[in-house]
């Protein structure tokens, strides 16, 4: 058994059953060790940012880490903008990257780059596995570290002669670190800023917001008042009719200040408080009243469901009822020309219970929180680092965790087309992913990014740079050239029906709403 065997069996012993990937020549020997084996699932990606976005979605939704198998710096360089986002998301990902063997390194060969430090920006945990037989060992703890709360991304380099030479046997992980809770002081001060009747909040990110987070966060919310608020974007909230509503903080400064500006208490679980997006001119960087004082009961890496347990003990809660979101009203479907709300309408209507959505819609759905908080029950994943790109590979590796779960993704035009390359994978694995994506020509978040710096006039140069016509994107036909099937619509009525045949179609559809 060479090192890049020992290297399979041992992802495969310590749970890992999906990598994606874009292998290279440095690890051929690696692919060899995965068909000889057949111990995971192999999914491949035409680009690097769509193996590290797919593994990004699996994770969320499968709740466990996938692996990623890249190609040297350069490889690991082009998947970059999505490990970012994963970082963000706190998700877990056993990344895999080949290098040259290390003698080799010396002669410095066009391939040859600091693989390391490409690497440590986006990884909580980088090692290179120096011998073959210290390969399953490395590979062993790249898991655990992957695994340890919330979710971490752990890099291990393969040189090509430590994937050839003599490898030892798989190595079971050591058991991660379980996350602690907040303390008793911290607990009762918490309690007493909830409690004090002034306007408060619990300020919720990371897995409380899934069950049993929601109900626990519920009940102290009913019974204290306080709001319930996320950040602006989320690794995932199970959301929808029957479940406890959450509301996301504004993306837009102005608004998030005014939605902010009652609080005088606010309590975080997973993050302090919510902060603009950017810096703007005359615009402050926290979004908070000044008379509000945030504290953090508990941060990213402690149990934050322990924490709300707590929480419920030292204000008598467990028994409280929480609200509720109500179902959508049936207010039928709408007709007309098609814009950002007509489509928010009947994707609220027509959403199937258990839909997994994926959210890159950037600014044409800003209005979404509010529109969708009836649908039927669903899983809501957003754009968590702030890198366009995300959403089609998101989807794609939400398909592989939950075959039986529909996905529907809402990308703006422009993000799509960094990633679009995604809708092969979705072909080839035949997913049940129907993505929307609003054609309105245009990068319209930097329009409006343009006049929050003051900017109200923009000249040639700048529309020439924010506008995606000339030639005019046709998503139907780039589609079809992956192999999946669309139609192009304008009206919303049709919207609607093209919407339900997505749907019910098997393998990947995409619908290009023209607004």
């Amino acid at each position: 058994m060479n090192g890049a065997e020992s290297l399979v069996k041992t992802l495969a012993l310590n749970g890992i059953e999906v990598c994606f990937t874009n292998p290279g020549t440095s690890e051929m020997h690696f692919m060899a060790a995965l068909d000889r084996t057949n111990a995971l699932r192999c999914v491949l990606g035409l680009q690097e940012n769509i193996v590290t976005g797919a593994a990004d979605g699996y994770a969320r939704m499968a709740e466990k880490p996938a692996a990623t198998l890249l190609h040297l710096g350069p490889g690991l360089g082009n998947g970059l903008a999505n490990l970012h986002n994963a970082n963000k998301a706190g998700t877990g990902i056993v990344n895999i990257v080949g290098d040259h063997a290390t003698y080799h390194i010396e002669f410095d060969a066009p391939l040859t780059a600091d693989v390391e430090g490409i690497a440590a920006p986006v990884s909580n945990w980088v090692k290179t596995s120096p011998t073959a037989d210290g390969v399953a060992a490395d590979g062993a703890e790249s898991v655990r570290q992957a695994m340890t709360h919330p979710g971490r991304i752990a890099t291990l380099i393969l040189p090509a002669n430590t994937a050839w030479g003599d490898g030892a046997e798989p190595v079971k992980a050591a058991t991660p670190n379980s996350p602690t809770g907040p303390s008793e002081a911290a607990v009762e001060a918490a309690a007493k800023a909830l409690s004090s009747g002034e306007p408060a909040a619990l300020y919720l990110k990371g897995n409380v917001l899934r069950e049993p987070g929601l109900t626990l966060a519920g009940k102290i919310a009913a019974k204290t008042g306080a709001r319930l608020l996320a950040p602006t974007s989320n690794a995932r909230i199970d959301r929808g009719a029957g479940r406890v509503p959450v509301e996301r903080v504004p993306y837009v400064v102005a608004q998030a200040m005014d939605r902010l500006a009652p609080l005088k208490h606010l309590v975080g679980i997973g993050d302090k408080e919510p902060v603009a997006f950017f810096a703007y001119p005359d615009k402050p960087s926290r979004v908070l009243p000044d008379s509000c004082a945030p504290q953090l009961l508990c941060g990213e890496d402690e149990d934050g469901v322990r924490a709300l347990e707590m929480l419920c003990d030292a204000l008598d809660a467990h028994n409280a009822v929480p609200e509720l979101a109500e179902g959508r009203a049936n207010e039928g479907l709408p007709d007309g020309a098609l814009d950002q709300d007509k489509i928010a309408a009947a994707f609220s209507s027509l959403l199937p219970e258990g839909a997994i959505v994926i959210d890159e819609s950037i600014s044409s759905g800003r209005q979404l929180n509010w529109q969708t908080a009836g649908a039927a029950p669903h899983s809501w994943l957003s754009l968590c680092g702030g890198s366009i790109g995300a959403g089609l590979p998101l989807a794609t590796g939400a398909g592989i965790a939950c075959p039986d779960r529909p996905i529907v993704a809402l990308e703006g035009d422009g993000s799509a087309m960094y990633t679009i390359q995604a809708l092969w994978t979705q072909a080839r694995e035949n997913l049940n992913v129907t993505t929307v994506i609003y054609a309105n020509r245009s990068y319209a978040i930097l329009q409006g990014e343009m006049s929050a710096v003051g900017v109200e006039d923009p000249g040639k140069v700048a529309q020439d740079m924010f506008n995606i016509d000339r030639p005019t994107l046709d998503f139907v036909s780039i589609a079809r050239g992956m192999g999946a099937d669309g139609e192009r619509v304008d009206d919303a009525g049709d919207f609607a029906k093209a919407l339900e045949r997505g749907m019910a179609t098997p393998g990947p559809y995409v619908i290009e709403a023209v607004i």
